[in-house]
């Protein structure tokens, strides 16, 4: 090929790139989640087209593509039993609130649910009780079992799980199981050809599915749920590995939390659920939606599922209005501390207003880049009267969040971007004060194996570990 022709080519070729990136840049300005990323897409698009702009392609996604538009392929299914369920949780199972707690009205327009009356919640603390109760409860089941995780092993919990399910499903139980694929990408397909040849219904939560979602591969379903027959449910942080049973060789023990659900809010996680299986399948399956009581008046219980599909930035105005709504006292336990804006200067203030600000994270991070973002964030709240406190017995994952003596609130969200923005989660806020004195009694449990966190955690680090933190925090966005 003459030399001219080939500058030609190559000058066309990086006309072309710039010019993809202009639209690109364009897009970011439009469309990007935060001010701050914006700006940051923007100028390394223009600056550094052939690195950004596959990177955008992955990483510039601010929502979640087809969720939404699925829920409305299916709504004549999915509108009419959620339609259904807010009928049945209107008076007598819609729960009452004092004119103190009229906040929590928030927390519903946030769920597009209420908060039910007559449930029963129970605290599973660590790997143990929980998984003792998910068996109990899946053995019980008479119907149907929906299994939600994003990680599941094929390890003995892993297997000791596929052994009860097959078992379920040869009885003439309903069993469903949904994964997340990047989550479970160890899982062999022996594991999953076993679960459905005892005819299991398996799916992976399929991010990519679509012509247009090919890169949709920066959104993870981190959702850890099973629903017994529709009047049990199970949620919280444990995933299905024997780590989650303290058999980590590195960081053992593993202090995690999960929560036993029984009444009419089973419904409610069973409706995510379906949402979530109609996504991934286009089918929605047979289940009973009828609300079971447990006692009167019982516990009153509201469940927010968020995610990257919802209009608003649901998880992160949870925690947002959470912090706003303390008085007291606000304990927040992540294994993951990278906030935005918005949540540092919202505990910023509370600390201001006299509020037991307290936030426990683990001392031995199992992310080496998660961990390092969070430090950068350590002086610009400590400073502000917000307490870290560093869990030392073993890796802290539980997520959990205790408002007052009112409120607590146990799930899957971590203190962090990619809980607020880019993973499906599941919370369960629990407004009662029997509830709420139990898990703050397992909180100040935990705090007595803390150390507190100074507020030149950072500051006397080594240069490197200043620098490299500093700029693990311009990921933010993505971690």
């Amino acid at each position: 090929m003459p030399t001219q022709y080939l500058l030609t080519l190559i000058g066309v070729s990086i006309a072309l790139l710039e010019l993809l990136a202009i639209i690109a840049a364009v897009h970011a300005l439009m469309n990007a989640r935060t001010s701050q990323g914006s700006i940051a897409w923007a100028i390394s698009l223009i600056a550094f087209p052939i690195i950004s702009l596959p990177l955008y392609a992955v990483f510039g996604r601010g929502k979640f593509r087809g969720y939404v538009d699925a829920r409305r392929a299916g709504e004549l299914e999915i509108q009419h039993i959620a339609a259904h369920l807010a009928d049945r949780y209107a008076a007598p199972l819609r729960a009452g609130f004092s004119p103190h707690e009229a906040s929590y009205a928030t927390f519903e327009r946030l769920a597009k649910m209420p908060f039910t009356r007559c449930n029963q919640a129970r605290l599973l603390v660590d790997g143990e009780a929980t998984f003792a109760a998910i068996f109990d409860g899946v053995r019980a089941a008479t119907r149907y079992v929906l299994v939600q995780f994003f990680i599941i092993r094929d390890d003995s919990l892993g297997a000791g799980l596929a052994t009860l399910l097959e078992q379920k499903a040869r009885a003439g139980v309903s069993v469903y199981l949904l994964y997340d694929e990047i989550g479970c990408h160890k899982l062999s397909r022996a594991y999953l050809e076993r679960l459905t040849e005892a005819g299991i219904r398996v799916s992976p939560f399929r991010t990519t599915q679509g012509r247009a979602n090919r890169l949709q591969i920066n959104f993870r379903n981190h959702r850890k749920v099973v629903v017994v027959d529709g009047h049990t449910a199970y949620v919280g942080g444990h995933n299905v590995g024997e780590e989650y049973l303290g058999r980590h060789p590195r960081l053992a023990p593993w202090r995690d939390t999960h929560v036993e659900i029984q009444g009419p809010a089973a419904l409610a996680t069973q409706l995510a659920f379906v949402e979530d299986w109609h996504w991934a399948t286009r089918q929605v399956p047979e289940l009973g939606w009828v609300p079971k009581t447990v006692c009167s008046p019982g516990q009153r219980i509201l469940i927010l599922p968020t995610g990257p599909a919802d209009v608003l930035d649901t998880c992160v105005l949870f925690f947002v209005q959470a912090i706003n709504t303390a008085q007291q006292r606000i304990w927040i336990t992540s294994p993951y501390f990278v906030p935005d804006e918005m949540v540092v200067g919202a505990l910023q203030l509370a600390a201001l207003r006299g509020v037991d600000v307290r936030i426990m994270l683990p001392a031995h991070p199992d992310h080496r880049l998660v961990h390092l973002a969070g430090l950068s964030f350590v002086r610009e709240t400590v400073s502000a009267g917000v307490q870290l406190f560093r869990y030392q017995s073993g890796f802290l994952h539980q997520k959990v969040l205790l408002v007052d003596d009112n409120l607590a609130a146990i799930g899957t969200a971590n203190l962090d971007n990619r809980s607020f923005r880019l993973n499906f989660e599941f919370t369960a806020l629990v407004a009662d004060q029997a509830f709420t004195a139990q898990v703050a009694d397992m909180l100040t449990e935990d705090f007595e194996h803390c150390r507190r966190v100074a507020p030149d955690e950072l500051d006397s680090r080594p240069l490197a570990i200043r620098v490299a933190a500093r700029a693990a925090r311009l990921l933010a966005p993505v971690l």
